[in-house]
Formats: C-alpha cells, sequence, structure tokens
C-alpha cells in the first residue's frame, strides 16, 4: 500500500481481503439508552466477533497484506489483549508463527486465549508500553515482522470495515459514538462514514486515566503519558511514547473525528452492568465506554440515528462479577433527557 492517505478504496479492499473469515456483527436496538437520549440508539455488537474484538479485522487485513518472506520470518506485535488474539488468530490461520508480547497487566482471560491458539507469548513489563519497547527489540533480534496495534494502513482499513456495515444496516446513521485508544478504529470508521457523508458525526470515548489520544488532539501534537491502571484495559498506554513518528491516526483523528470525551471509572463499571442487565451482553471496560458517555450524556451533542460501536467482550469473570455487584441496578437512576 502506498504511504499516500488511507482512502475509502483500501477499506473496501480489506472487507474482499478478509470476507469469510469475519463475523458480520449485529447492530441491535438499545431501547433505554433510545429512551434515555431521546434519539434512536443502536449497539454494534463487536463483542460477538470469533476472538471477542473488533481488533480481528486489522489483524487479517495486515497478515493478507505480507509478502511470503515476510510471513515465513513471522511476525510480532505487542498487545493489551484484544489485538494479540486477533494477530495470533490470523497467524494461525494462516500457518504463520506469531509472538505476541503483553504485560504483567494483561487479563488472564486475554492471555489464556492467545495461548490456546498456539501463539508465543511473551510477558514482559508492567504495562502496554514496556511490553512494546521490548517487541521493538525483538523483532530486530529476531527478524520477525511487526504488525503494530493501530498505527498501520492495512490495520486502520480492516477497522474501517465496521463503517461500511453500518452504512448498509443503517444508513440513516447521523452519530457514531467509538472507543478511543491509539486510534485506530475510531479512525478508519470514521473514514468510511464521513466519505459517504461528512456530516455524519463521530465522537471518540476514552477513559479519563492518561488518555492520551485525547490530549494529544487538544494540543495539537502527539504526547506522551505515564501508563495508568483502568477498568478499560484495552485502551491503556502511553502510545506516542513509543511511536515517535505517528503516520496515520493521529492526523486522521485531527480530519474525521468531531469530537472527543472521556469517562470516568465508575461510569465505564456502570455501562458494562448496564449492558450484562439489560441486552444480557459480556463487554468489557474498553468496549464499554460509549455506552458509559450516552448513560451519562458526555457528548455535546447527538443525532437521531446513533451507533455506539461495543468493540470487545473479553473480560475476566472475577472482574466482572465484581463489577455487576457493585452496580446492579444503578441505570434505575437515569432519566430521558
Amino acid at each position: 500500500m502506498p504511504s499516500s492517505d488511507i482512502t475509502i478504496r483500501d477499506i473496501y479492499l480489506a472487507r474482499k481481503r478478509i470476507a469469510g473469515m469475519v463475523r458480520r456483527t449485529p447492530l441491535v436496538t438499545s431501547s433505554l439508552l433510545t429512551e434515555c437520549v431521546g434519539a434512536a440508539v443502536y449497539l454494534k455488537l463487536e463483542s460477538l466477533q470469533e476472538t471477542g474484538a473488533f481488533k480481528i479485522r486489522g489483524a487479517l487485513n495486515k497478515i493478507f497484506s505480507l509478502t511470503e518472506d515476510e510471513k515465513a520470518a513471522g511476525v510480532i506485535t505487542a498487545s493489551s489483549g484484544n489485538h494479540g488474539r486477533g494477530v495470533a488468530y490470523a497467524a494461525r490461520k494462516l500457518g504463520i508463527h506469531a509472538v505476541i508480547c503483553l504485560s504483567t497487566r494483561a487479563p488472564k482471560t486475554k492471555v489464556e486465549a492467545i495461548r490456546r491458539l498456539g501463539a508465543e507469548v511473551v510477558v514482559y513489563g508492567k504495562g502496554y508500553d514496556d511490553a512494546a519497547e521490548y517487541t521493538s527489540r525483538l523483532q530486530k533480534e529476531r527478524g520477525l515482522t511487526l504488525i503494530h496495534g493501530f498505527d498501520d494502513p492495512f490495520v486502520i482499513a480492516g477497522a474501517g470495515t465496521i463503517g461500511l456495515e453500518l452504512l448498509e444496516d443503517l444508513p440513516e446513521i447521523d452519530t457514531a459514538i467509538v472507543p478511543l485508544s491509539g486510534g485506530g478504529a475510531l479512525s478508519g470508521i470514521a473514514l468510511a462514514l464521513k466519505s459517504a457523508d461528512p456530516a455524519i458525526r463521530v465522537i471518540g470515548v476514552t477513559m479519563d486515566r492518561a488518555p492520551v489520544m485525547y490530549h494529544s488532539l487538544r494540543a495539537g501534537k502527539p504526547m506522551e503519558m505515564k501508563e495508568e491502571e483502568t477498568i478499560a484495559d484495552a485502551l491503556a498506554g502511553g502510545l506516542f511514547g513509543l511511536t515517535p513518528v505517528n503516520h496515520y491516526t493521529f492526523r486522521m483523528c485531527q480530519q474525521y473525528v468531531d469530537e472527543t470525551v472521556l469517562v470516568s471509572e465508575e461510569e465505564i463499571a456502570e455501562a458494562m452492568t448496564f449492558t450484562l442487565e439489560q441486552h444480557h451482553l459480556v463487554v468489557e471496560g474498553a468496549g464499554a465506554v460509549g455506552i458509559a458517555a450516552v448513560l451519562h450524556q458526555r457528548t455535546s451533542k447527538i443525532g437521531q440515528n446513533v451507533v455506539v460501536v461495543v468493540t470487545g467482550g473479553n473480560v475476566d469473570l472475577p472482574l466482572l462479577l465484581k463489577v455487576a455487584r457493585s452496580h446492579s441496578g444503578k441505570e434505575a437512576d437515569l432519566h430521558p433527557i
């Protein structure tokens, strides 16, 4: 793929490339969220992908793009869990050796799922940033091919296929609310939607603990932040501290995203519980941030046909049970605006 801008054509090519290996996930109505905000609210359930998260789309698209020599060399990535699982799944399908670097913060559910897929798991450091730094070292030592978790045109285009499905399943969509970390999902989905209609409002949501892309966009340049513990573990990481030159996602978020907002740990926990009780769905913290933003009305404005992208459902059961016990019934206090 040329180093020029990613286009809607790249997203269509991604869809063709990964067809038959990813699920076309359902778009479901949330009656209580609809009542709460006075607009039709839908949930795009990427948590129902075979690997439990949207990351499989970008991982497959990137690995399919590799040369035979790159495939033979094997691949490596740093991950907080979901991207690593997507890479491990794609590598297994294509018979490629994969090395997944995780930190000690990675949830056990995600680590064991990666191991079951046959990938080589390397645990290093106290957070995503440590694991990413070690990944760079291992890549050079072993001659592996790096599969970046977000700042890669094939990964972004793979995530953008979600946007194509939204346009087809809900042509009247006027607002998309998407979790934000490094910006791979947000920039890809935003590109797809804005290519169809620049008036579609795209909102990124992240946790309020070390939200590096949120602050980078406000500063107008990539920034570094010290990683913090968060229930939205899949969104954690200093990110730009280990990506000195961000080639794609920062600029794409600047260009295509209308608003970015923060939600608290408490709000994320309430959203996880809400989704479990009201929709009988298991959603991890990172996947629930968009729901939290709607429940607590964090956005400046939304339209009449709103989609919240639920990016993942890979959460350790003890954590989910703890969250549910502590927050059950709190959505009953919510009132329509």
